[in-house]
């Protein structure tokens, strides 16, 4: 072997390596207030079981044309959803919640019916993991999980 071909042969070793398999997703499900609704959010835990922090940055999917990271802030007594800035934080070795009330995938101009227990996917982009692709459920009737605040994201309009 020469030395070119030993050189390549370990760069394609590495780029094979799987980066994403430290970011690991669970629960996620979709929630909007009807099936024919235009706005709706994702919900999901992000676990980083790797020994670097990462930052989801961004997210897709072919369900809507315009997909972005929120959070409830509060403003004058009231609390309003906001578009994060610089993305979401998975510490190493920590989780992320992404619920009702907190950080959520938020959907706008969805351009299907999504009646409740169908599936489609869901790309997350992180800054260090890239792209990692997510089955989620449409459901609404599960119930919320306690946020800082306490708010519930189906009640809110967009």
């Amino acid at each position: 072997m020469t030395i070119r071909t030993t050189l390549f042969a370990a760069l394609a070793a590495c780029s094979a390596l799987p980066v994403m398999a430290d970011i690991m997703v669970g629960e996620p499900y979709f929630r909007s207030n009807s099936e024919a609704a235009k706005v709706g959010a994702a919900f999901m835990m992000l676990h980083n079981h790797g020994t670097e922090d990462d930052t989801l940055i961004g997210a897709k999917s072919a369900v809507a044309p315009r997909i972005e990271l929120h959070t409830h802030i509060e403003k004058d007594g009231v609390f309003q959803m906001t578009e994060v800035e610089g993305g979401i934080p998975v510490p190493a070795g920590g989780e992320a919640a992404l619920m009702r009330g907190g950080n959520h995938v938020m959907f706008m101009g969805v351009s299907e019916a999504l009646p409740d227990g169908a599936e489609f996917p869901l790309t997350l982009i992180f800054e260090k993991a890239g792209e990692v692709e997510v089955t989620v459920s449409v459901d609404r009737n599960r119930k919320p999980r306690e946020a800082a605040h306490g708010g519930d994201h189906s009640t809110m309009g967009h």
